[in-house]
């Protein structure tokens, strides 16, 4: 009998391993804002949906350059997601701010592999237009590990 307790302190033991809260550097845990930089209404409100579906507690949106940039310069966010493409620009002014302040951030393109990047982002994360829900997710958890590169 005493034999059987140790066994089951060991698995509560193990049990409160598994379901601590994510650690202190927050790697494990989902962004608490983040920023989507899209053009396009409908895919920016279905992102947010998504991301909002997941848990985390704050989305906001920019559809260009200087929108973005002037929300990162108000309040930082934890994590971004940058599509590319803009109207009329490209969105890699706002990944040098968020690099320079290390922010996590993905690009989101509907261009795959095709798309040209600057040397210094050629190897970032990206994912793919029409993305997965689940590796929209895993991204968020990860803060970009697993996305599809280049």
């Amino acid at each position: 009998m005493r034999q059987h307790r140790r066994q089951g302190r060991v698995l509560i033991l193990l049990l409160d391993e598994i379901m601590k809260p994510a650690s202190s550097d927050g790697m494990a845990a989902l962004p608490n804002d983040v920023l989507i930089v899209e053009d396009d209404p409908i895919i920016a409100l279905d992102f947010e949906d998504t991301i909002l579906g997941f848990g985390v507690k704050t989305v906001r949106t920019a559809g260009n350059v200087a929108r973005a940039l002037k929300m990162i310069a108000d309040r930082a966010p934890d994590f971004a997601l940058l599509d590319v493409g803009l109207v009329q620009e490209k969105s890699f002014a706002i990944a040098e701010r968020l690099d320079a302040l290390k922010i996590p951030f993905i690009f989101v393109t509907g261009y795959g592999a095709a798309g040209t990047f600057p040397a210094a982002f050629a190897g970032r994360p990206r994912l793919p237009k029409p993305y997965s829900t689940e590796e929209l997710k895993a991204l968020l958890y990860g803060r970009s590990s697993g996305a599809a590169k280049g």
